[in-house]
């Protein structure tokens, strides 16, 4: 992409990224052990002897991780590998009981993908992915608990992660924060990872360099663990203004692996960047290579759900809403369901702009997410179709909906209680708005010499007459009437 530069004292730079994200799989025990992978609990409580790494313990490898694996290779588009392998990557850590993580390097069970971004000005790329392969967490080390010493938790030690790495396609912080968004989006719906990168179920390491445009990649850096959409955006920009920096002033950027500091707004050095042969990997003796037969893919395939983009354009082409519109409507399944609940067999442009308005405006201010909403798809449906069939007015449906979102009430019975049905009776609009024009006579004379805009006066007046209460419609037209008289 030619669209993202930064001007240097030499001219442009090019930035070129590419993401290593460790995504928790959702499973009920880890992936060598049955022990429980939920996040939580007491320290040291979610431990098998496997985990421990106690000498002469067996891993037993956890179908169901396999089988999430490959759903999300699928999701992604991806080359699924019958044949995959697992390799012991060894490394002295205080949270890594055995001297080695459980990894795949040479034989990943998921191949090469590729992952679709829309930009903020509607342009669509498509970012590599270059593999997806299993591997065991390491435990959590604290500093916290104690003035001089440190403590190990190993609840997490042994749960099992997919490392998804794509290509280094992405040019721009921009083009790192689609991905990432898209990336857990696709996770999320396939149900094969939470996608939390707070509890740190979602996390990436980000590989930056630069180079002048149409050269040959350069040196780049790891920046490791970043554990935020926001905080991988600002680290390429501040890691890429670093290098343009050591490059311009004559210097040549290391190979290395740094932290990103998101208080001071810069990478600090952690150690040189490792290669694979430092860390000795060989196939694990106490497993035996993976081996998956097509008609079991085809199955989970089969068994998939309606991913984002097709459900972007099914409701686009059954709805008739717009790009945008979809875009926002199927960020979160939760809230594509939602959607249609409501919009099925009714006014699907009435729901989408309820929903769209009203209803996130009612979520954002009460602090609520879609699944704990206080008012429920089909309540929600019921007071669009007390609009539809005018018992009420869309002005008088926004208050109950504010008495919904307080109450949990169904909306016909807080119409019926409050006595909010709209007035349809003609011989009544008539006679307010007779009443409004008597009051006014000056302003009816003005009108009636050219001042349109006092149309919107009367209106408002009659609705203030009636309480909010009469058929906005009815009432234009019985102006228009009396008014032209």
């Amino acid at each position: 992409m030619s669209g993202y530069r930064i001007e240097g004292s030499t001219g442009l730079w090019e930035i070129v990224v590419g993401l290593e994200v460790h995504a928790q799989v959702i499973s009920q025990a880890k992936l060598f052990s049955g022990a429980s992978a939920s996040y939580g609990g007491e320290p040291n409580t979610h431990v098998s002897l496997i985990d421990a790494g106690f000498p002469g313990m067996l891993p037993v490898l956890n179908a169901e991780c396999v089988a999430q694996a490959v759903r999300t290779g699928l999701g992604l588009n991806a080359e699924i590998n019958l044949f995959s392998r697992f390799d012991r990557k060894n490394y002295f850590y205080a949270d890594l009981p055995t001297g080695y993580q459980i990894s795949q390097f040479a034989h990943p069970i998921i191949g090469t993908g590729t992952v679709e971004i829309e930009l903020a000005d509607g342009t669509v790329r498509h970012i590599g992915v270059t593999r997806l392969h299993l591997e065991q967490d390491a435990g959590k080390s604290m500093h916290d608990q104690d003035p001089t010493r440190s403590f190990i938790d190993l609840n997490r030690a042994g749960v099992a992660l997919m490392e998804i790495v794509s290509e280094p396609d992405i040019r721009s912080p921009e083009e790192a924060g689609a991905y990432l968004r898209k990336l857990r989006q696709i996770l999320r719906y396939l149900g094969t990872c939470d996608g939390n990168m707070e509890e740190g179920s979602m996390r990436a390491d980000v590989n930056v360099s630069v180079r002048k445009p149409g050269e040959e990649f350069r040196t780049r850096c790891e920046i490791k663990n970043v554990n935020s959409i926001r905080f991988v955006m600002q680290a390429i920009e501040v890691e890429a203004a670093r290098q343009i920096e050591v490059w311009e002033s004559g210097g040549t950027v290391d190979q290395e692996t740094r932290l990103f500091d998101s208080a001071r707004g810069e990478t600090r050095s952690l150690r040189s960047k490792e290669d694979a042969h430092d860390y000795r990997y060989f196939p694990d003796p106490d497993l035996l290579p993976l081996v998956i037969e097509q008609p079991w893919i085809d199955a989970l395939k089969a068994a998939l759900p309606e991913l984002p983009e097709a459900k972007r354009a099914r409701l686009e082409a059954e709805y008739g809403i717009t790009r945008y519109e979809s875009g926002v409507l199927t960020v979160e399944q939760a809230v594509a369901d939602f959607y249609e609940t409501v919009a099925r067999d009714a006014d699907a442009r009435l729901a989408t702009n309820w929903i769209l308005g009203d209803f996130f405006a009612a979520l954002n201010r009460t602090g609520r997410s879609i699944e704990n909403s206080p008012v429920s798809a089909q309540a929600l449906r019921e007071l669009l179709g007390l609009i539809s069939d005018q018992t009420i007015n869309g002005k008088i449906a926004k208050d109950v909906l504010e008495i919904m979102v307080e109450t949990g009430e169904a909306p016909l019975q807080i119409v019926d209680r409050e006595g909010l049905r709209q007035v349809t009776d003609t011989g009544a609009i008539d006679a307010a708005i007779a009443d409004i024009l008597a009051a006014n006579a000056d302003k009816v004379a003005e009108y009636r010499s050219g001042k349109d805009k006092l149309f919107g006066f009367f209106v408002g007046q009659t609705m203030k007459a009636m309480k909010g209460k009469a058929n906005p419609a009815m009432v234009n037209d019985a102006l228009k009437k009396q008014l032209a008289e």
